[in-house]
């Protein structure tokens, strides 16, 4: 059983920056892959990022070149570095864990943009 813990969702203006956490309850170094997925209003969840245990990562399109998924592994902590954020970012972002990235979820935390 892994237990993660996200945080640092927040309100932003457009263009500017967050920075997720997601604290594992187990090393990270064990878990095949982690990840972020959000949901916007009215929308169905989606994937955001993932990083693999090997440290390979994987973006949405919408997340490309704007955010970073990244790991501190003594801290069990996985982060997603969010830049040049958009009114359409806006959603619960929830950090995930697990083979197929879908085993094991966090609290979401919530990102509001405003125009």
């Amino acid at each position: 059983q892994v237990r993660l813990v996200g945080s640092g969702g927040g309100l932003v203006q457009a263009g500017g920056s967050l920075r997720l956490s997601c604290v594992s309850s187990i090393s990270i170094q064990r878990i095949d892959a982690m990840g972020w997925f959000r949901q916007a209003p009215g929308k169905q969840r989606g994937f955001v990022a993932a990083l693999t245990s090997e440290g390979s990562t994987n973006y949405a399109d919408s997340a490309k070149g704007r955010f970073t998924v990244s790991r501190d592994i003594a801290k069990n902590t996985m982060y997603l570095q969010m830049n040049s954020l958009k009114p359409e970012d806006t959603a619960v972002y929830y950090c995930t864990a697990g083979r197929t990235l879908r085993d094991y979820w966090g609290l979401g935390t919530h990102v509001t943009v405003s125009s």
